[in-house]
């Protein structure tokens, strides 16, 4: 008889709060500070509106990885009742996250030897972490054990694409993702980046197109050519408080691809403090990131 077990992961995934509750996902939380105030992101967090609207005006943040205390407070207990843990983590090519997370499970294998906690590094960020929670959790109630649902996620996560684009190229710069003569001339011409997720989690710039409408529909253009063979019942994008923008991405999707179900949500405060408010993602499967 395969142990029961749950899955956890961190709030980076940018999971709806109705499906967090709705499948009881443990969640460990990375924080955030915006001007000048601390935030734990779970019982002290902002509406991710009211975050936007403060870096629009111009308030700097910063952010705060998971410590291997905080991973603990968020394992041990489901260990206590007799639970293995499978825990997603933030990707390694953004955070130290998943390596405090890890160093978090083995004094716990040390101090529980009959249970068994296994880290996976997602090496995805935002919903595109979201959807292989989403993917982890459909194999869980299908009756996968925990050793074959981490074995899924080694499989697939370097299918997992991310491609996103941002509307204000200032914000790329504070992160130190685009230098200032880039964002100064990109701003004035109108030029929005491509970026994606690499193979190492990494977050890189891909192509420029002129016009906010022309970089949404690229990213529309990749999942044309990268997504054929895969399965994409559902499809996640997430967006830096401009919906509507995400809807267009989604119905583009839609009219191009076929695809019907979408979970659209905020990006949010741990990775829009590097993105920004105008981010627009879309996460999907394919042959390759």
């Amino acid at each position: 008889m395969a142990g029961k077990y749950v899955i956890t992961c961190n709030n980076t995934a940018d999971l709806p709060q109705e499906f967090i509750e709705k499948n009881g996902l443990p969640i460990a939380h990375l924080g955030y500070s915006i001007d000048g105030e601390d935030y734990d992101g779970d019982q002290k967090k902002l509406d991710p509106k009211d975050f936007y609207a403060l870096m629009r005006e111009g308030k700097m943040t910063k952010t705060h990885q998971v410590s291997p205390e905080g991973a603990r407070a968020v394992i041990e207990p489901f260990l206590q009742q007799g639970y293995d843990v499978l825990h997603i983590a933030f990707s390694s090519g953004l955070s130290g996250t998943c390596g405090s997370t890890e160093v978090a499970a083995q004094e716990l294998r040390e101090q529980y030897p009959e249970r068994k906690i296994e880290v996976v590094d997602s090496l995805c960020a935002s919903l595109g972490e979201g959807l292989l929670v989403y993917r982890a959790l459909k194999l869980k109630s299908e009756g996968k054990t925990l050793d074959e649902v981490r074995d899924w996620l080694y499989e697939n996560r370097l299918h997992l694409c991310h491609y996103f684009t941002v509307d204000d190229l200032n914000f790329l710069y504070r992160g130190g993702r685009v230098s200032k003569t880039a964002a100064f001339f990109g701003t004035m011409l109108g030029i929005k980046p491509v970026l994606h997720v690499d193979d190492e989690g990494h977050l890189i710039p891909l192509t420029k197109v002129r016009g906010r409408r022309q970089s949404l529909q690229k990213l529309v253009d990749y999942m044309e050519e990268l997504a054929a063979g895969r399965q994409n019942d559902i499809v996640f994008i997430s967006h830096g408080d401009c919906q509507e923008d995400a809807q267009y991405v989604a119905d583009e999707v839609g009219r191009r691809l076929g695809i019907e179900n979408f979970i659209i949500n905020y990006v949010g405060p741990t990775i829009g403090a590097h993105s920004g408010p105008g981010t627009v993602a879309l996460f999907f499967f394919g042959e390759k990131r």
